[in-house]
């Protein structure tokens, strides 16, 4: 990103997909971006509204059924998710946005319905839902420590050898599989809401290093402090 521009943070669908407070992750990351100085630009593509191939980092949240499959359908008709993601951009995808960016998920009635297939993954209805907390060890390639957030969802994701697991489950059901979400290049896939980047801003830090470069430290007590009281909360022994 050029060092004159404003980062550019693009919300698609708030309309459709946005359950459990998921736009919370947009204002966690314009905050935590300009408390370093970085300027910020957010753009909400509503669904009628074409995605553009420009922004830095997107995001899209959770929502039910229906909603879901009008997302899937307009972002398969648009393509410009697509393109941004080719040319670098960053991605975290969340519960059923998660499920969309995959080939299949479970539609009302459990039909497959086709994803956009941004990531090798394939989801479908499991046998009961998922709700609840969940804290999952990440892969130690990222860097990042547990990560903790709430779960509500009747899906199981299976991953191709596309993308890696995000986490292993340490409490919660997650893809179903013993591993939570899934990453690829710059594009995270989570089941994870709390909103997210809220719960974990180490997270949050990840995505914008992918499209800044180094960041400098800011002082994350008070966050830490929440994180380690609900980890303590939630975690056995």
């Amino acid at each position: 990103m050029p060092s004159d521009s404003a980062l550019r943070i693009v919300w698609i669908y708030p309309d459709l997909l946005s359950t459990y407070g998921d736009q919370g992750n947009v204002l966690v990351l314009e905050q935590r971006a300009n408390r370093r100085g970085i300027a910020t630009e957010t753009i909400h593509v509503r669904s009628a509204d074409p995605v553009p191939e420009t922004g830095d980092i997107y995001l899209i949240g959770g929502g039910e059924d229906r909603p879901q499959i009008l997302a899937a359908e307009r972002l398969r008709r648009d393509g410009g998710l697509h393109h941004a993601v080719a040319r670098g951009a960053a991605l975290l995808a969340v519960c059923a946005g998660y499920q969309i960016m995959g080939s299949t998920f479970g539609g009302e009635e459990g039909q497959p319905v086709d994803g956009i297939g941004l990531l090798d993954i394939a989801s479908s209805r499991g046998p009961a839902r998922a709700v609840g907390e969940l804290a999952a060890e990440v892969d130690a390639a990222l860097n990042l420590p547990t990560l903790t957030g709430f779960e509500n969802h009747m899906g199981v994701t299976h991953l191709g050898p596309g993308v890696k697991p995000l986490s292993r489950t340490l409490v919660g059901v997650g893809n179903g599989d013993g591993f939570e979400g899934c990453y690829a290049g710059h594009v995270v896939g989570t089941y994870l809401h709390g909103p997210a980047l809220a719960r974990n801003p180490a997270l949050a830090d990840l995505l914008l290093s992918w499209r800044v470069g180094d960041l400098a430290p800011l002082d994350n007590s008070r966050y830490d402090a929440l994180r380690q009281e609900r980890l303590a909360a939630v975690l056995p022994g």
